[in-house]
């Protein structure tokens, strides 16, 4: 059966914010170190989403030998920025920091992870700088453009209406009135100030870019890094027919995640590290 999000923060975890030198920014960043890493693993967020996305996952990757960082886009949650946003900046974000993290093992690789909206950003992020990265991961993405634009449209008009706290208000409505499961109470508070304390430009921004990002899946083959497709039973943000032929043109085996719908490192986190290792280390 699949997890739900928790409102307890696994005590492994260390806090801060991480300066990236030129680029106008502090990312908010959440790492847990491994002994005798044998590696690292970068973990992007998704659409309106932060770093505590991931925080099931950061444990169990030490455990298994590799240092673990999640981080906060620029604009979402507690990476206060005024901008620049678009996909190649949020994508240059991941690159240095790549470059800055603290306690990772010199020599070792790095492993680029992004979920749904993040997977077009870490795309972009190879397609940019391919020397960084050992294997980048798109988990629970698509090529490029969305395809269902009608509900990302509408939270570009409310953005442009309303503030944060209308939006949200809104948008959780219509989820719950969709099937949405309601969540314990402190989840859904922080639920609501993760999605307050953002900056309505980058959420915009991101929607544009949900909508209108050509598919970018040749360009990524092209660069030669191994890339991996990823996602859960039940997802449908991509339509898993789309996933599966993006796996095909990148010369990859899709893996699906038993029993997770679209966020498998919150309902399945042994299982999605378990998995992503595995890839790390060759395996298929």
């Amino acid at each position: 059966m699949p997890q739900t999000r928790r409102s307890e923060r696994p005590a492994e975890i260390i806090s801060e914010h991480i300066v990236l030198p030129g680029r106008g920014v502090q990312l908010a960043l959440d790492r847990v170190q491994a002994a005798d890493a044998v590696g690292s693993v970068l973990l992007v967020h998704g659409y309106t989403g932060s770093k505590e996305d991931f925080s099931p996952v950061l444990p169990l990757f030490a455990e298994a030998g590799y240092s673990a960082y999640a981080y906060d886009q620029r604009g979402q949650y507690e990476s206060k920025a005024a901008g620049p946003f678009s996909l190649d900046a949020w994508a240059e974000d991941a690159n240095a920091l790549s470059e800055v993290l603290p306690g990772h093992r010199k020599g070792t690789a790095i492993h680029l992870v992004g979920h749904s909206f993040g997977g077009l950003v870490v795309a972009r992020s190879v397609i940019r700088h391919r020397e960084l990265w050992s294997s980048v991961t798109l988990l629970c993405s698509g090529p490029g453009s969305h395809g269902e634009p009608l509900g990302l449209r509408l939270m570009i008009s409310a953005l442009e209406q309303f503030d944060l706290a209308e939006v949200h208000r809104r948008k959780r409505a219509i989820e719950l009135d969709g099937g949405a499961t309601l969540n314990e109470p402190a989840v859904e508070t922080f639920l609501e100030h993760r999605f307050t304390s953002g900056n309505p430009a980058a959420l915009s921004k991101m929607s544009e870019i949900l909508i209108e990002t050509p598919d970018q899946i040749a360009a990524l083959a092209a660069t030669g890094v191994a890339v991996h497709v990823v996602y859960g039973e039940r997802d449908a943000a991509w339509p898993q027919e789309v996933q599966d032929d993006m796996a095909r043109r990148l010369g990859t085996i899709p893996v699906v995640i038993p029993d997770a719908d679209h966020s498998p490192a919150i309902e399945q986190p042994q299982t999605t590290v378990d998995v992503l290792t595995s890839l790390f280390q060759g395996g298929h």
